[in-house]
This record gives structure tokens, sequence and C-alpha cells, in this order.
């Protein structure tokens, strides 16, 4: 028990002496850093450990850490370097709102000993906050009666920024009626206003439309918008106005009460009360006409009220007041002249005295239908009627007597178009109001045989496959007759010709009435592959009309011929040498298949009689080529009888087998190869032969006639150069005195020595060259060669002996600079 007090003492003195030495090692000392906020994680703060006076390489013992105020960490120390960075990206906007200064106390902590120490980070302020509005429209509504410079209060935009980056300037969109206004104090704008220009007219325009942008200073400059929408309030500054102030009407003398005379309009561009109108008589109408006419107040509308009469009187003028709703009551004026008119009040009556149907659809113009008759009770301009047809048709009426008319054709007809007509005939007096009657009148048109039979397409094809059974049908020919009655009954046919000499008729047949054609016999693709027809059709009317369809007849292929081999490749004895190696070519099987296309594509194969990889043989599948695939070996015996079976790749697979002898003999006797190549190429010519011979004949005009022409050109070029050397050599021999040659004279230049060769060859004439007798140079021949060098020798004219060499010049290519250089 004693021990264990004892123990207790020891350890509080410890713990006393402990918290006494951290006490005395506790350093107060601080540090400030400023950073922009939104600094990405991993941003240099600052180099604390240095700043700090501590030693980095003991940070890490020391256990280095940081303490924050919030729960977040927005910093850490780097323990290997010291190096305080950014932890998490910081808003100074969420982390200090509405506060000029954001700041971050930070405690750093190391033990062993424990020392703490003060660091503030500052926190910049960034322009990442754009000017924002708190709504993104403002209504105003305005007299327009405000006059010019009233101000009007708006609510401005905010910035979360601070300094420049906060909102510096508002702008206005333009407008001619309002201006903005805003004021600044200690650089922040407290106030916002909106000032009007001019005074408004809300019957000019009754709504305004701007927008109010706020800027701040920040980099980038940052803008929000709103916009403003000021509705100008109506003010009754408009009196009614009618569309014209003077009206002109007319009634009937025997309109009933209740008649609509006429239906006035007035117009206010004030609104809502101020543009209510409602109409009354002036207090200038008299009393008689307040009688026979009433006026709605809200309508407009003048309608009879009484007895009008027009011989008692013709004529009424009527003055009508329009009057707005409005505070101050304003008034508009117009004046309505009424005129009664003679009542018209007989109609005209109409009778067809002949009518003349059907009527044939070949009608000329001018073809009388029917006769009409027209009598009005009526006298003078009441009584004069006209005639004529309410609607478009081929029809017209003309007058004939004084009050008959003709109803005759006036354009074409077309029965296939419309085969009645309704036609209404209106007769009309000249009334006013004028009175009429009408008539109609059903019009049969009449058919003629004017529409050919038309096939739905004026060329076809059909594919009929080889083989087919006689007499079976292979298509059918339509064709369709607008007409009726027997201008449509078609009868059909088909037009005579030959086909490689056989008329078509013992091909094919057609039935006349409905148009079916059959084939007559089994045709043979090999024999004829295609052919065409023309199919008539032909009407049954009086002057019978006819078209024609063009039939292509395609016959197609089916695989009923097997390859057959050709009698140079089939059933031959071929010798092979015992010496020969692998690859070595025996011989080559031909066979051919009369089908076409994919019918006759033909491979071969080898008939393997004796098992596996006994036959040294092999052919190539397309070619038909025999080869040796191996060296012949001792146990190989002496003659081998290949089945070479050639297939084609038709539907079904048909096929056809020869057989090749190869005897296999010492080496030294002489071969034998038995091929299409040696045995001639009279016994057969195919027609890809005869294609083979046509184009090497055409490459080989075509090579000849390109050489002949590259032969003048050169010769031509050639006959050039020897000109220019002529002239050359005269100049030469002019100037130097050492080119005078006999005619006689030639001189063969060799290149060495020992193997003498006529390079150059140069015949010149007794006399000098003079321009009189250049003509006389007739230069022989010119032989050239780019490989040697030549040395030209002179003699003159005195002195068979005397020999001077002049030059030693490339003969590569003879021209022009060459001569000229010598």
């Amino acid at each position: 028990m004693l021990n264990q007090r004892q123990d207790y003492q020891a350890r509080r003195t410890l713990v006393h002496f402990f918290l006494l030495q951290i006490s005395w090692d506790v350093v107060l000392s601080q540090l400030q850093y400023i950073i922009p906020e939104e600094s990405k994680h991993g941003t240099f703060v600052g180099r604390i450990a240095q700043d700090l006076g501590l030693d980095i390489g003991e940070i890490n013992s020391r256990m280095l850490h940081i303490v924050s105020r919030d729960e977040k960490e927005y910093f850490q120390v780097n323990l290997q370097n010291g190096i305080l960075f950014v932890k998490e990206t910081i808003d100074r906007e969420v982390l200090c709102p509405n506060t000029p200064f954001c700041i971050i106390p930070l405690q750093v902590i190391v033990d062993k000993p424990v020392q703490m120490y003060r660091v503030d980070v500052e926190i910049e302020d960034i322009n990442d906050n754009r000017p924002i509005f708190s709504s993104s429209v403002t209504n105003l509504v305005l007299s327009e009666i405000r006059p010019a410079g009233s101000r009007f209060r708006i609510k401005g935009a905010e910035d979360p920024d601070l300094g420049t980056n906060s909102i510096t300037n508002y702008e206005l969109s333009a407008s001619d009626y309002f201006a903005l206004d805003f004021q600044k104090y200690l650089n922040q704008i407290r106030s916002l206003e909106l000032v009007l220009k001019k005074p408004l007219d809300r019957e000019k325009q009754s709504v305004h439309n701007l927008t109010l942008t706020a800027y701040d200073g920040g980099k980038p400059r940052l803008s929000g918008t709103t916009r403003i929408v000021v509705t100008v309030e109506d003010f009754n500054d408009n009196a009614p106005v009618f569309d014209q102030p003077f009206y002109q009407c007319s009634v009937n003398e025997n309109a009933i009460k209740g008649t609509l005379v006429f239906k006035l309009n007035a117009t206010d561009l004030d609104e809502g009360r101020n543009g209510e109108i409602q109409y009354e008589f002036s207090s200038l109408v008299s009393w008689e006409v307040s009688n026979i006419f009433s006026l709605n107040q809200y309508t407009g509308e003048i309608r009879v009220n009484g007895q009008l009469d027009f011989e008692a009187k013709h004529m009424y003028e009527i003055q009508v007041d329009a009057i707005d709703n409005g505070d101050l009551k304003l008034v508009g004026h117009c004046k309505v002249l009424v005129t009664v008119v003679d009542v018209n009040d007989n109609p005209p009556e109409m009778t067809v005295t002949s009518l003349s149907v059907p009527v044939p659809e070949n009608s000329p113009q001018g073809t009388t239908v029917a006769i009409i008759s027209v009598h009005d009770k009526d006298s003078g301009s009441n009584g004069k009627v006209h005639c004529y047809i309410s609607e478009p048709s081929p029809f017209k009426v003309n007058p004939a007597f004084m009050s008959d008319f003709s109803l005759t054709v006036n354009g074409p007809l077309d029965r296939e178009l419309k085969d009645q007509y309704e036609v209404i005939i209106t007769a009309k007096d000249e009334g006013s109001p004028s009175l009429s009657t009408s008539k109609t009148l059903k019009i049969d048109i009449s058919d003629a045989n004017d529409n050919a039979p038309r096939f739905v397409q004026s060329t076809d094809t059909i594919f009929i496959k080889e083989n087919n059974p006689p007499g079976s049908h292979i298509y059918t020919a339509s064709a369709s007759d607008p007409d009726i009655g027997q201008n449509s009954f078609i009868t059909y046919s088909i037009r005579e010709r030959t086909v490689d000499g056989i008329p078509i008729s013992s091909y094919i047949s057609i039935n006349p009435e409905n148009g079916k054609v059959f084939a007559l016999v089994s045709f043979d693709h090999e024999q004829i592959s295609y052919f065409q027809c023309h199919i008539k059709a032909t009407d049954a009317g009086l002057q019978a009309l006819s078209s024609n369809l063009t039939l292509n007849i395609f016959i197609e292929d089916i695989n009923d011929n097997a390859p057959t081999f050709t009698p140079l490749h089939s059933e031959i004895t071929i010798k092979a040498s015992k010496s020969a190696e692998p690859g070595h070519l025996i011989t080559k099987v031909k066979a051919i298949d009369l089908d076409s296309g994919y019918n006759a594509w033909t491979f071969y194969k080898l008939k393997d009689l004796g098992g596996p990889g006994k036959s040294p043989f092999t052919i190539a599948r397309q070619t038909g080529e025999i080869t040796l695939k191996r060296s012949f070996k001792d146990y190989d015996i002496d003659e081998y009888r290949l089945h070479v079976v050639a297939q084609d790749h038709g539907e079904p697979v048909m096929t056809s087998e020869t057989q090749i002898i190869i005897s296999v003999v010492e080496s030294g006797e002489e071969l034998k190869f038995d091929n299409h190549e040696t045995k001639g190429n009279g016994d057969e010519f195919s027609d890809a032969n005869v294609y083979l011979v046509v184009a090497i004949c055409v490459i080989s005009s075509i090579f000849l006639i390109t050489l002949i022409v590259f032969t003048v050109l050169r010769w031509q070029k050639y006959r050039d150069e020897v000109n220019e050397l002529k002239e050359n050599y005269r100049i030469c021999s002019n100037t130097g005195g050492s080119w005078m040659y006999s005619q006689h004279t030639q001189y063969n230049i060799s290149s060495n020595s020992f193997r003498p060769k006529s390079d150059l060859i140069v015949f010149t004439p007794n006399n000098c060259q003079t321009p009189g007798n250049e003509e006389q140079v007739n230069p022989q021949a010119v032989v050239l060669n780019s490989s040697y060098k030549v040395r030209l020798i002179n003699q003159k004219q005195h002195s068979d002996i005397f020999m001077k060499t002049l030059n030693v010049f490339e003969v590569g290519i003879l021209n022009n600079n060459c001569l000229k250089n010598m």
C-alpha cells in the first residue's frame, strides 16, 4: 500500500513537471498569407515551416499539424517540405458573406516540445459572380399625361463580389422616351432612376420594352440583364372619328320595317371607357327623319322605322353624333345621305323553246344546242334583260333576236372528262336592284372515238426460263380505252417480224380478246437469249385507233448442259520424265459449258481412285493444268490413269469426266505434250479465241500507228538537226577557214584504234558554203553515239598531207549549242 502511494506521488510530480515544460515551450507568433478564392486543390500558400523558423527535417517527427476553427479543413501542410497548400476550394462569398475582409485563422501545433503558432490566411476576392437582378422582368404603368422629366425609382442588381468586382455601371437600351440616371456614393451606386425624356402617347406606342444591363468592374467584366416593360395608361385625349365625314346610301321604297339602311363606324384611339362610343341623332335632325329611321346607339345601324315613298321624297339627310364615355366627353360628327330607289318588283320570265341533246363530244365551236325566250313585265331599264351562264362551262349564250337567245358550244367537249353538264342560265334585268331568273339545262355528251387504247407503259420486260413447256402463259398485255361502247372494245395482235430469220409468230401467240401471250415453243437459251415483239392494241371504232407495246423477252439460262471436254483435252496419253521436278507442267485439260453465267463457270478436280495421297499429280482448280506435286519415287508405277472431273457451279451441279494416261519414262526420251497448242489451232476455235485474236490485232495496230508517228516525228527532228548542223558548219567554215572538203572525201571517225566505228559521216560540197550554194549541201548520214568521244580532223584545201587536229568534243546529244562552241 505504501509502495502504491509512492508511485502515485511520483507520477503526479512528473505530470506537473511536464505541464510546466509545455507552458514554457509555447511560443506565440503570427504569420499572414493572401490567396485568391476558388484556388484549386494543391495551390501553394506559403513555406510555413521556413517562415516559422522550424527545421524541415523535424516537422515530421514533431508531428506538425494544423487546427482550424471551422469544421472544414481548407489547408494542409506537406510534412516533407513544410509547404502550406490548399486542400479544399474556398468560396469567399459563402465563407464570409457581407464582410469586406475574409480571414481564416489557423493554429499550427508541433509536439516534443509543444509549440503553437497563429497563422492568418486572407482570402482575396475574385470576380466570380455576375450581377443578378431580383426579377427578370420589371413592370411599370405610367399615364400618358406624365410630363417630361418625371423620374421613376427602379431596383438595381446585386453582386456578392467586393470592390471593383461589384457593380460599377448600368446601361439602358436605346429609347426615344426614357433615359437612365444613377447616383454614386463611395464608388457604390446607391440609387437607380428611369427618367422620362418626352411625353408619352399611348395611341402611338402603348408598351415600351427596355433592357437594363448591370456591369461590374472585374476582369473579366461580367454583366446581368433585366427587362423593363413600361405600359402606358390611357387618358381621354382623342374624340371619336368616323372613317369618313360624309356617307351615301340607298334604300328601296318597298323596304319593310327593320331593313338595314347603313351601318356607321366610328373609332376612338383611346381605350377602356375613353374608347367606348355611343351613336345619337344630332339635334339638327327633323322630327320626320327620326320617325322614318332609327339609330342603334351601340352598333351605329340605321334601319327603316316607317313607310318610304319614292314619289313623296326620294332623299333624306341625317346628321349623326358619336360620343365617347370619358369623364370629359368628346363628340365626333358625320352626315348620311339616304336615297330612296324605285322598286324593280318584276323578275324576268324564261322559256326554253328548243333543246337538241345529246351533243356529240366532237361538235365544232358554234353548234347550237338550245333556243331560249325571255320576257320581263317591267318597262324601261327595269325591263331590259341580259342572259348569261352563271358558272364556267364550254357553252355560251348569244343574243339571237329581240327577246330570244341561243345556247351554243363555246369550247372543246370531252366525254371522258365529263359526260353531262348542268348549265345554269340566268336572265337578269337592268333594274336597280336587278332581278333575275335562273333555269338549269341538263346536257348529255355522246361519245366519239377520240381516244386510242393506252398501255400502262410503252415498254415492258419479261424473263422466261429456258425449257419452258410449249403453250405456257408468259405475259398478259393490258390496255385501256376511256371511250365507251364499241369505241372501247380492244383487240390485241402481235406485229409480224422475224427473229433470226424465223417469223415471230412461230415463237409466241396472243389471245386477241384478253391479251394473254403464250409461248408456242420450248425456248433454249443457248440458241436464242433475247428477242423483242411489238403488241398492238386496236379499238373497234369506225375510225379504229391503236397503240403499241414493246415487249423485251429475255430467255433465262438454267443449268441444262454439262461441261464437255474438247477433243484435244480428253482421252490423251502423256509422257512424263522421271526426273521432273515438283511443279512441272504435265498437261492441261479444258472443258466447255454451253450454259452462261454462273452455270458455265467450270472447275476441275481429280478423282482419286487409288486412295488419298497415292497420285503424285495435282490439277489446278480453275485452269485445268496438271502438274507434278512431288518427285517420282522408285516405287511409283510406270503408268497413271487420271480421271479428271469437270464440274460447273449450276443448280443442280453437272459434271463430265475424261481419262488422261500419263506414262513415266526415263530421262532423255522424247516427251510428248498433247494439248490445244501443240495439236494445232485449226481443230477448234472458240469465241474466246476470236475475241483474243481481235484484241491482239487492235493492240498491234495501235502499236504500229504509234511507231510510225514516232518515226515521222524523229525523222522531222533529225532533219531539223541536220539543217542546224549545215548552218553551223557554214558559219564555222567561214570563220575558221579549216572546214573545206572535197565532195568525194569521206572520213570515218572512230572512238579508238582497235574497234573502228563510223560514228559520224559527213559529206561536203566542192565549193565554199555561201548563201547561194547552200542548198547543194546533202548530208547523207549522221551516226551518233553518246558513249564515245570523236576527234574531228580538218584537211586544208591545197594540202592532202597536212592535217591539223581541231577539237575534241562530246556528242552525247548533238544540238545547236555544241556546234556553235566548236
